[in-house]
């Protein structure tokens, strides 16, 4: 990461600093350390292609390696929460050493968990991965926004305090996702623009609290996937929510880093690509590991430029 201090934004009361928005951390891993995510997705075939058993002691081995070879210089590495937690109570073991870890050899950690739900339950996922006196905590947290967007009010109110993220799902890139996401209210707003709406309006209020600052981008992102072509506007949204758009399907899926510009548009600088098995299956050597990382972040690089 560079040695640059990251902006704080000033309480609007006189009172003490809040932490360090996620947007603009971000923003400054995608500038030092280019646009890339790269996912720990530690499921069975992969682990049996590294060599390693499908058990605790091949998850741990698969989790470092990724870290040891990634952590310091790719800008967010993302933890597939559910590959770890099959192996139970030791499996999370594992989980928290990692993120522990990857954060602290410089990278962002997203915590891929897709949590949704409402109320106090709600809110305990958020503390699992967003308070800082957790074990699990990460830089930032994706969630689903289905059970209705003001469920997630209380990891949004959390994030905001803690100096984290949100990505919340929008528009992905499964196929059964299109039956909920393209579906269209009563009123006649798409359900993916009713989401992208609302985190615009999330980012507006982050920017208000920094009171002119130049905070370089929202903190609350959206999951958008990079093979959906033209489906945004035929869902009827729009990606200007002044947030980072984290976008799957680089790679294996089928999309390319070339793509990125007509599925974007002007909100392409805000993109920042989910590879996982694009780099994964270089392993176990960490010089292949690193060597398909860069290329990748290189070829995005020349995309968006």
């Amino acid at each position: 990461m560079s040695d640059t201090p990251t902006p704080q934004a000033t309480d609007v009361t006189g009172g003490p600093q809040a932490p360090a928005a996620f947007g603009a951390r971000l923003r400054q891993a995608m500038e030092t350390r280019g646009p890339l995510c790269v996912g720990i997705d530690p499921h069975a075939s992969l682990l049996a292609d590294w060599g390693l058993g499908d058990d605790v002691a091949g998850l741990e081995r698969f989790s470092r390696t990724v870290v040891e070879a990634l952590a310091d210089r790719v800008a967010v590495l993302k933890p597939q929460s559910a590959f770890f937690e099959r192996f139970g109570s030791r499996g999370v073991a594992v989980l928290e050493r990692t993120v522990a870890e990857a954060r602290a050899a410089g990278a962002l950690v997203l915590m891929d968990a897709k949590r949704g739900d409402i109320g106090s339950t709600m809110a305990a996922y958020a503390a699992a991965y967003l308070d800082p006196a957790s074990p699990l905590f990460s830089d930032a947290l994706t969630v689903s926004p289905y059970l209705g967007f003001g469920s997630l009010d209380p990891a949004v109110e959390l994030a905001r305090a803690s100096g984290c993220g949100l990505f919340v799902l929008a528009l992905t890139s499964n196929p059964e996702g299109a039956e909920v996401q393209h579906a269209v209210r009563a009123d006649g707003r798409g359900v993916a623009a009713t989401v992208l709406g609302h985190l615009a309006e999330r980012n507006a209020a982050e920017r208000a609290a920094w009171q002119g600052q130049g905070r370089p981008l929202g903190s609350f992102g959206a999951v958008v996937g990079a093979t959906l072509g033209d489906a945004l506007a035929a869902a009827g949204g729009s990606l200007a929510i002044d947030g980072p758009l984290l976008a799957p399907g680089i790679g294996a899926q089928g999309a390319t880093p070339a793509d990125l510009p007509a599925v974007f548009g002007d909100a392409v600088g805000n993109v920042v690509p989910s590879v996982s098995r694009g780099v994964l299956r270089h392993g176990p050597d960490a010089a292949a590991l690193r060597v398909a990382a860069a290329r990748i972040a290189d070829d995005v690089r020349v995309a968006v430029k």
